[in-house]
């Protein structure tokens, strides 16, 4: 006897991929799609903080019918036998996706607090859903790492959806990757096994000066997995108080090291106490992030090579080993590929740091992916300057200013960060002055592209084509050189590129 009719199996197939998909993807409109079918709302955003939130009518329909299609389920298993191995597979996803879905405001309403301050109320009755909906008979014993691996979840879709702002194509695959960064691309996979492991996989975040490189780190750090103790009914580490960021280029080598491992006593002139370094004030699910790691001394590129092989370090004057157990993120502006040719980073330490690589794309790849996307982003700096209630005539002065005096076509070499100084000198003086150093040649800024991985194939066979072509200035030339048709040639010229290729001299 089946447990589901076709229908039903329908629906419990695609709340089974909403409950184990990259939210920030085009995956979860589709699987939105295939629940609601007919009752689909199109237009829904790929979520962002310059946007809504969500497409609430599709996720309250969604939220609907997952609940009422768990609670005929579950009286047929009651009062039925055992459905097949598949039937109770997609019976236990829509129940997963039920139950976040009941508790997701109150798991919300735990990040503010960090999870740890106190008893979680509403544990108990979360509990009773899950012995009541999942026939499971070890549903007990592993509610609390559900309920863990649920907090984890909203803790993450927030801290991402508000470090990383905009809607351009380069944007939502940054979301999607910071994502990937903190549950791998298998969610179930990660579920089982891999929340144990996460931390031993080193996270290298590399991208232009102004991107919020920190922002995704920040992210990433703060969304690790914290293991939920049922019988006090707390979390086991308050999550905010885990991330702990060093800029090596501030500080000189001494100094870096002292606040990265620690030092005893009279190490070196100064040292009056000792003193805890960060990697041993970093709790085991909690996470280090060095800012500009390429400009880290070497020799202390071989002192965090030790740290990554081995999980032990020494504090500065001491023999005794220490075992660091959290996570390492590491970014840089820098172009790590050139730093080992110059032999001034080591090749050892970046394979230890690149097994998860986050590219964080320049603004000027964002507005050239979508030109509409910078009046979303001067709104939603104007708004954090200066508050919503200036916001709108703030940013439309703003936007007025840059049409009139940087134009379309300027680059932003300073990025995110720049835009943000933009908006406020308008505010303060009614202009902005863009730094006086050249921006890079159009040349540079495709080699630059390429060597940081940021493109997609289809960005790069338009660059490549409109570059070759401002070489030869012939269609016909150019395809031959790339093995392709004219016509391709001439439909992948970037015609913006190739007047600023022209204009290099």
């Amino acid at each position: 006897m089946r447990l589901m009719t076709p229908e039903e199996q329908r629906l419990a197939e695609a709340i089974s991929r909403l409950a184990f998909c990259n939210p920030f993807l085009p995956e979860r409109i589709d699987a939105e799609r295939q629940a609601l079918g007919p009752g689909f709302i199109a237009g829904g955003t790929l979520w962002h903080a310059s946007g809504a939130p969500a497409p609430a009518p599709n996720i309250g329909a969604i939220r609907e019918r997952a609940e009422a299609l768990s609670e005929q389920l579950a009286a047929r298993l009651t009062a039925g036998p055992r459905p097949e191995a598949e039937e109770l597979s997609l019976y236990e996803d829509v129940v997963v996706y039920r139950l976040f879905s009941r508790y997701e405001d109150d798991f919300y309403g735990l990040i503010d607090s960090g999870g740890a301050a106190t008893a979680v109320g509403f544990y108990s009755r979360f509990r009773q859903d899950v012995e009541r909906l999942l026939p499971n008979p070890t549903a007990a014993r592993d509610a609390p790492h559900l309920f863990a691996t649920f907090f984890q979840v909203r803790r993450a879709f927030h801290l991402i959806f508000r470090n990383i702002v905009g809607n351009s194509p380069p944007i939502v695959r940054l979301r999607a990757a910071a994502w990937q960064s903190i549950f791998t691309r298998d969610v179930r996979r990660y579920r089982r096994s891999l929340y144990r492991r996460m931390g031993d996989v080193a996270t290298l975040i590399t991208g232009p000066s102004g991107t919020g490189k920190e922002l995704v780190a920040r992210a990433i750090g703060l969304a690790r997995y914290v293991p939920f103790d049922a019988e006090r009914a707390v979390f086991a580490e308050n999550y905010a108080e885990s991330f702990y960021a060093l800029a090596p280029a501030a500080l000189s080598p001494t100094l870096i090291e002292s606040e990265l491992f620690g030092h005893r006593r009279g190490a070196f002139t100064g040292a009056v106490q000792d003193r805890v370094g960060w990697l041993e004030v970093c709790p085991p699910l909690g996470a280090v992030f060095l800012d500009e790691i390429g400009e880290l001394d070497p020799s202390l590129q071989v002192k965090l090579l030790r740290v990554l092989q081995t999980r032990t370090f020494q504090r500065l004057g001491d023999t005794r080993d220490r075992r660091f157990e959290g996570k390492i993120i590491a970014a840089t502006n820098r172009d790590l590929a050139r730093e080992i040719e110059a032999r001034r980073f080591r090749e050892d330490l970046y394979y230890r740091l690149c097994s998860d690589l986050i590219v964080t794309p320049s603004l000027e790849e964002q507005l050239r992916a979508a030109p509409g996307e910078r009046a979303a982003l001067v709104r939603f700096v104007a708004g954090r300057v200066a508050g919503e209630s200036e916001a709108e005539s703030l940013a439309e002065e703003s936007e007025r200013w840059i049409d009139a005096n940087l134009g379309a076509g300027y680059r932003w070499p300073g990025n995110f960060r720049e835009l943000e100084q933009c908006v406020r000198n308008v505010m303060i003086r009614g202009e902005y002055r863009p730094p006086l150093a050249g921006s890079p040649s159009a040349r540079q800024r495709v080699a630059d592209d390429v060597l940081a991985g940021s493109l997609s194939a289809e960005e790069m066979l338009r660059r490549y084509c409109t570059l070759v072509y401002a070489q030869t200035s012939s269609y016909q030339e150019t395809g031959r050189r790339l093995g392709l048709d004219r016509r391709t040639v001439r439909e992948k010229i970037d015609t913006r590129l190739l007047t600023e290729l022209r204009g290099d001299g």
